[in-house]
């Protein structure tokens, strides 16, 4: 992938293993799902964060963000987790009139399905995480969500010629709409666009002002270095999760890093890692350098890289909702979380050695700049994705970020602790 040194690349998103749901009769007047407790995790490795513990810090990060108390916010985010197996029934249950799937956090936090048609479905409710989460169905989106992907894969080359530059798009699960992103346009300049773009997609356009798309540049990281061959400058990057192929093991960064990379420790030490290869073709990009010694399944969640967590579980993009609340950390702006946007996110010009595919998530801003690339994308102890880059508005502000989903690591290799998660795979530096 050819180096792209102004850009800056964010982390992967995993999938949480689905819980067991069942009806629940009455006397509840509404449906209700129960969802039973996500399986119990193994100890977590010596130094590092328990479960509770990630919990309650990215709790306190919810309980600032919506102003609730602090045993809400933990109850929302283990109903988050929990709640995923019953909305991937929902999903497939109405997987013909789907448009999408969000989570809500205010005025009150519930599940919204969104459908196609006018049939209207009665409210249900999903028990997840000790509260009882309303779902409720709005009727009348446009097109499936099948429908708007299906749009953006075959007429992304005739949206691409029809606008000036290259737009990023994705699929805004709240309302069914293809979201496309371009620059400055006068009112009646974006009327006639979205009207352009519709008559080649076939489905509802909705236009978002951004200035422009990029990479971030691989700058600052935890930490990993190397030289660059084209301008022989030193540059920096972040690591994402630690990886393994069964036998050998590994750090994922960005694919734009340099091929030859230096971990540097907290403490100065300095580990040689040695580039096994890079994806950064479409859906991916991703880096993975070899370590001569195993590592451990943990990443570090503060900018001063002291505390560290644990992964035990992944959360898959098809699985991840608009709304879905997640983190990141990364060297240049530290630990920040925020609601996840867009699910199925094809980024704008050539960032993907051509045009990026519709598989990319998007998270809100404003915590995202250069030198995050290649940082972790995680809630709790579940691992969603490795960070590609930003949108930026014309003040250089961050719009939002986007991330490629661990689903999308090389063939071959796994999240450590994901693949066998619990067992101490000796000690070492933390991705």
């Amino acid at each position: 992938m050819p180096r792209l040194l102004l850009a800056l690349l964010l982390t992967l998103p995993l999938w949480s293993a689905p819980a067991t749901a069942q009806i629940i009769p009455p006397p509840l007047a509404a449906p209700v799902v129960a969802v039973s407790n996500l399986p119990p995790a193994a100890p977590p490795l010596p130094g590092a964060q328990t479960e509770s513990q990630a919990l309650l810090q990215d709790g306190a990060a919810y309980a600032r963000q919506y102003d609730v108390p602090i045993e809400e916010a933990i109850r929302r985010l283990r109903a988050q987790a929990e709640s995923v197996a019953a909305t991937d029934a929902l999903a497939v249950r109405f997987r013909d009139r789907l448009a999408g799937i969000a989570i809500e956090h205010r005025p009150a936090y519930r599940i919204v399905v969104t459908l196609t048609g006018g049939a209207a479905v009665p409210p249900e409710r999903i028990v997840a995480g000790g509260m009882v989460v309303p779902v409720v169905f709005r009727t009348g989106a446009r097109a499936t969500r099948e429908q708007v992907v299906w749009a953006m894969t075959n007429h992304q080359a005739a949206i691409r010629a029809a606008l000036p530059s290259p737009p990023s798009m994705g699929l805004d699960q709240r309302t069914g709409e293809l979201v496309v992103t371009i620059g400055s346009a006068a009112p009646a300049e974006r009327a006639a666009i979205r009207q352009r773009i519709e008559g080649l997609a076939g489905v509802p356009v909705r236009l978002r002002m951004i200035e422009r798309d990029a990479d971030f540049a691989p700058e600052g990281g935890s930490r990993v270095d190397g030289l660059n061959p084209d301008d022989s400058r030193r540059y920096l990057c972040t690591t994402g999760f630690n990886v393994t192929d069964g036998a050998r093991f590994g750090v994922t960064t960005a694919a734009h890093c340099p091929d030859v990379l230096r971990y540097r420790e907290p403490g100065g030490g300095i580990v040689p890692l040695d580039f096994l290869g890079q994806w950064g073709w479409g859906y991916q990009d991703v880096q993975i350098n070899l370590s001569v010694a195993p590592l451990p399944a943990l990443f570090y969640v503060d900018a001063a890289r002291t505390i560290d967590r644990p992964v035990t579980a992944a959360r898959a993009r098809a699985a991840t909702r608009a709304g879905d609340f997640v983190c990141h950390r990364g060297e240049r702006t530290g630990y920040s979380c925020a609601e996840v946007e867009l699910t199925d996110f094809a980024p704008a010009g050539d960032l993907c050695g051509g045009a990026c595919l519709p598989n990319w998530v998007t998270v809100a801003g404003p915590t995202c700049m250069g030198g995050d690339s290649g940082a972790p994308v995680f809630s709790g102890t579940a691992a969603f994705g490795i960070l590609k880059g930003g949108s930026y508005r014309r003040d250089g502000s961050c719009a939002f970020y986007f991330y490629m989903s661990v689903d999308y690591l090389p063939a071959g290799w796994s999240l450590v602790g994901v693949a066998a998660a619990g067992r101490d795979d000796g000690a070492g530096w933390v991705g």
